[in-house]
């Protein structure tokens, strides 16, 4: 293999992995939004954060809980309804973020 086949192959591997980081920056980014004057990121986390307050994990149970948002702020939410919202955010995204790995695979 002549050294400008190696530059090349060695320049594509590297153009991927800099294609998956920003890809996976972007997506990130992608699972913010707002509820309830908070900020909350989509995510594993909070899906079963949600989960446990919703099947009763805790004492009372109560239909509003409050819980830190992504910027550390307690906010007062409906645990229920913000996992709805954050089980559609983190589905959609990573749908769409599987969608364009795939893409920018099939381009190695």
């Amino acid at each position: 293999m002549d050294t400008e086949k190696l530059s090349k192959k060695i320049r594509t591997r590297f153009d991927h992995q800099q294609a998956r980081l920003i890809l996976r920056e972007t997506y990130q980014a992608k699972m913010l939004f707002a509820y309830e004057g908070g900020m909350w990121q989509a995510g594993p986390e909070l899906i079963l954060l949600c989960d446990a307050c919703g099947l009763g994990m805790w004492a009372d149970s109560p239909e509003k809980i409050v819980l830190e948002d992504y910027y550390n702020t307690p906010i007062s939410v409906d645990a229920s309804e913000l996992k709805k919202l954050v089980m559609e955010r983190w589905q959609e995204q990573m749908n769409a973020w599987q969608s364009e790995y795939n893409e920018i695979s099939k381009n190695r």
